[in-house]
């Protein structure tokens, strides 16, 4: 567990470098340098401005529609880490039982309990490290299309609905609906995870909204616009996700 931590703090971390590289406030265009800024912000935004392009130069539809077609690319991803996560608090029990078996702090015990830990793993095909990799993918997708947003100029000059995109919502809704949708998003995840009753877990759920909702009421809407239409997308992925691993599990129930 503890060199899973590590591994995805690592990646995080290089993530972070690669956007930290590029200036989010400068403008993303076709003599825009980096590599960061040429492979990833760069063709998110020409396809943002495509969509808009197709949508009567509505850069608030083209924002909803490449949020919803990069989620749809990322589903699959997000599926084997759902997968991955629940296979892992399965084994919570036997692991448990295994460090209290083995619960003596010197290096032989320490070795021995890894040990039996990886036969368990390999004993029901599960590999520690797998639920990394799909975040790890998603992440630098998920801060190009954020940044996208954010250096795209002719977003800034838009408006949808209520609000310019370029400018926080003066009514103030997006920032709470992104509140609550992340919320409400976090909770159903929970529900269907079985990790209501974890203390951390809950703790997360509402920590997640703050820190989406408080940076919405000073973003531009543009920003706060893709994090709803994320978090709704997200809802229905779950649904879909388990009910789809759920069918597996009783169509494979039924054959045994």
């Amino acid at each position: 567990m503890r060199k899973r931590l590590l591994g995805v703090g690592s990646l995080l971390f290089l993530t972070l470098l690669l956007t930290g590289c590029s200036n989010v406030n400068q403008p993303i265009t076709k003599n825009s340098t980096g590599f960061w800024s040429h492979y990833f912000v760069l063709p998110l935004s020409e396809f943002i401005t495509f969509i808009a392009q197709l949508c009567g130069n509505s850069y608030g539809l083209a924002i909803i529609i490449t949020t919803i077609i990069v989620r749809l690319v990322l589903m699959p991803l997000m599926a084997k880490q759902v997968k991955s996560s629940k296979a892992m608090q399965d084994m919570q029990p036997k692991i448990k039982e295994l460090q209290q078996k083995y619960s003596s702090k010197d290096q032989k015990t320490q070795q021995k309990l890894q040990e039996e830990q990886m036969k368990l793993f390999q004993e029901n095909n599960i590999n520690p490290l797998a639920g990394c990799l799909p975040l790890l993918i998603q992440m630098p997708i998920l801060f190009a299309f954020y940044q996208a947003i954010m250096r795209t100029e002719a977003i800034k000059t838009q408006s949808f609905l209520w609000f310019q995109l370029g400018h926080a919502d003066p009514f103030y809704i997006l920032p709470v609906v992104a509140g609550l949708t992340t919320f409400l998003q976090q909770k159903i995840m929970m529900g269907r995870m079985g990790t209501s009753g974890n203390p951390q877990m809950a703790m997360m759920t509402y920590f997640f909204p703050i820190m989406i909702a408080i940076p919405a009421f000073y973003f531009p809407s543009a920003l706060a616009l893709y994090w709803v239409i994320g978090n709704i997308f997200m809802i229905f992925q779950t649904f879909v996700i388990y009910e789809k691993r759920d069918a597996t599990k009783v169509g494979g129930a039924k054959e045994s």
